[in-house]
């Protein structure tokens, strides 16, 4: 058998499928530069500076966020999008190393164009004048078979039937079940054995991905065949497969876990893609049996309390013995308290140690009878889980271990009521003291720099690092508590997925949030996404900075603006000091300070694509070797002119359609705190 004619014709020329002499692919050799020259561009003019950004950008970012960053930069008609990806298995440095060198190519090699893709075997980036994200482009690139010939096997047939079934597994791995779209894995066929990888650029949902993976195997069985070695690029997706392994085994397992169970798209992005029928038929069964699982557990709790109904202070979770909620709750390190427990800690949550109240109810204060300081959180009863589903969400929510988050202690849940008990952080919350005329002072630069800092690194791991999935949908400075030295700690970050709010997607009725926080996207029409919490983050940046809320406000040169507001204004008319007012000089960094201020502009954009992920946002912060890109003007600031919201149309600025600012690359002019 040869090589099906028609896979030549999907990749252009019969060429175009090189022979490489040798057992496998060198990286060194596998470098693909495609540079259509219908799209060029004035060179020195808007473009070139939106795309030079574009370009110093991407490498750190993707590098410092598992190996993906995609990002868009200027305004139209001169807008730059780009997007930078590495294989899954490759370490952060050799990432950064490999994406230097497309970022590089894509200058030298595809001058004056517009359009470029550059693949290396670990790593490509594609630029482009037109937004490509979350599209499958099937193009082909680059397609290369291994010179040598399986002439070890046997029996040539299965040899092929094998690789075609293992690239097939790996394609709907990658596609549907993998958090990075990329699947490893092997097969035998006696003597040898096949190694194989499947990818996907992480734009795009899985039914795309599928596709493209689908058109790649169908071309490598054709016009690889029986060939030990292989590798086919499309623009949106690369298989490639060897006899000899190519690939960093433990980092291709650890990139193929799934994080744990989220409530199901929480972030409000979806990879998976998904087949309709399978999902129903997964329902159809899975359904009633949780039912009848679910029933069989409250009569098991409900005997076993029955038999054991002596009060105790707080119950150890240590074995799934202990008639508690299956082998997480058992596990578990997490607490069981004792409602009469916490109404003695709490004085019968007297309005004495009442520290506060939110969305999700009031906070006491407590004290146990081993001394430990607590503070016990009293929902409200509008959620509708029962408690067993409750003890197991807190359980999960318990074992999410950051030092910027607030730890979770344990729950309560008897006679009607549901309480979360949480650690005691003296300093209170970050609201208290930012906004305080006379306390402020207290908030060096230094204190509010590693604050930003703080709050960014917890957000990142609540977003992607942990082993939940859990967007905040509150964050604000009342819910950032601090410890004391003045590290910040984010509360309350458990409860949307506790309270199941993923239910009020769409619907505006049921938002839970603060209004000045709200991404527009999300206060207008009901729709969040980890950008949601970018947006509440870019605010709470500023008004640390600037030390007031973002509010319409009376202080004394605001001209009754909202914050944003003022921020924009003193941004386009080139300097921040004036920002300055409520925060002490002691240690003060203008470079960090001018710099925390662009950050928190981008994160604030309208369009919640053009803001940067949490990942990105924590190398921005950390690297001043990155070029930010142009922000756009915050959210509300544009919708103005038609009173969207209320907002002040008195002091619009806007830098006109397609400027762009020169990055900041000197100290000297940082230093002026002059943003240029």
């Amino acid at each position: 058998m040869t090589p099906s004619p028609r896979a030549m014709r999907i990749l252009g020329l019969p060429s175009l499928f090189l022979l490489l002499v040798g057992a496998g692919i060198a990286a060194a050799d596998l470098q693909h530069t495609d540079c259509p020259s219908n799209t060029n561009y004035t060179r020195g003019g808007i473009f070139q500076a939106n795309l030079d950004a574009l370009l110093s950008f991407l490498p750190a970012a993707a590098s410092a966020a598992s190996g993906f960053a995609e990002n868009a930069t200027g305004a139209a008609p001169d807008q730059a999008f780009g997007l930078a990806q590495c294989r899954a298995d490759v370490n952060e440095s050799d990432c950064r190393a490999c994406l230097d060198a497309t970022a590089q190519d894509a200058a030298g090699k595809c001058p004056g164009q517009k359009s470029s893709m550059v693949i290396y075997d670990n790593c490509l980036l594609r630029h482009s004048n037109a937004s490509f994200f979350g599209t499958a482009d099937t193009s082909p690139e680059v397609a290369l078979c291994n010179v040598g010939n399986a002439t070890q096997v046997t029996q040539p047939e299965l040899f092929m039937t094998q690789l075609g079934s293992l690239m097939r597994n790996l394609s709907s791995l990658a596609a549907y079940s993998s958090p990075r779209m990329f699947a490893a894995g092997e097969a035998d066929v006696t003597p040898l054995k096949i190694y194989g990888i499947a990818q996907c650029t992480r734009d795009l949902g899985g039914d795309d991905c599928n596709r493209c993976l689908s058109g790649t195997v169908t071309d490598i069985l054709t016009g690889c065949y029986l060939k030990i070695g292989g590798q086919i690029f499309y623009r949106s997706c690369s298989v490639r497969y060897e006899v000899s392994l190519f690939y960093n085994a433990k980092a291709a397992e650890a990139a193929m876990s799934p994080p744990a169970p989220a409530g199901g798209g929480l972030n409000g992005t979806d990879h998976s893609g998904g087949n309709n029928s399978t999902v129903k038929i997964a329902l159809a069964v899975s359904v009633p049996v949780a039912a009848v699982l679910l029933v069989l557990l409250i009569t098991a709790l409900y005997l076993c309390k029955r038999k054991n109904k002596k009060p105790h202070e707080h119950v150890q979770i240590s074995s799934a013995a202990d008639c508690e909620d299956g082998e997480d709750m058992g596990s578990s390190e997490s607490l069981l308290y004792d409602l009469s427990t916490l109404r003695a800690a709490t004085d019968n949550f007297s309005e004495e140690n009442k520290l506060g109240e939110g969305g999700f109810g009031p906070v006491y204060k407590g004290t146990l009878q081993d001394g430990q300081e607590i503070a016990v959180k009293r929902l409200s009863k509008t959620s509708q889980q029962g408690h067993v589903e409750m003890k197991n969400e807190v359980v999960l929510v318990a074992k999410l271990q950051h030092k910027n988050l607030v730890r979770l202690l344990g729950c309560c849940i008897q006679e009607q009521e549901m309480l979360l008990v949480y650690e005691f952080l003296a300093n209170k919350s970050l609201d208290k003291i930012l906004f305080d005329p006379v306390r402020r002072q207290e908030l060096t630069w230094g204190h509010r720099f590693r604050i930003i800092q703080g709050i960014g690194r917890g957000l990142l791991y609540l977003h992607e690092d942990s082993r939940l999935t859990i967007i905040h949908r509150d964050l604000k400075a009342s819910n950032i508590l601090l410890d004391p030295d003045m590290s910040p700690k984010i509360s309350d970050f458990g409860l949307a997925k506790l309270f199941s709010l993923d239910t009020s997607v769409g619907n505006t009725s049921h938002i839970a949030g603060t209004y000045g926080y709200m991404a527009p996207e999300y206060a207008l029409h009901g729709i969040f996404s980890a950008k949601s919490d970018v947006y509440s983050y870019g605010v709470l940046v500023l008004e640390i900075i600037a030390g007031r809320r973002n509010t319409f406000s009376q202080y004394p040169g605001t001209n009754n603006e909202d914050l944003l507001t003022t921020v924009w204004r003193h941004w386009s008319h080139g300097s921040v000091t004036g920002l300055l007012d409520g925060c002490s000089a002691d240690g003060l960094q203008p470079s960090e300070m001018l710099r925390c201020v662009h950050v928190g502009l981008l994160c604030v954009q309208e369009d919640a694509h053009l803001r940067p992920s949490m990942a990105t946002v924590v190398v921005m912060l950390n690297s001043r070797s990155i070029t930010l890109p142009v922000p756009t003007p915050p959210a509300y600031l544009v919708r103005s002119r038609a009173g969207a919201l209320g907002r002040s149309q008195t002091h619009e600025e806007e830098t006109p359609a397609g400027a762009v600012r020169e990055p900041f690359g000197n100290d000297a002019y940082i230093s002026d705190m002059e943003p240029r």
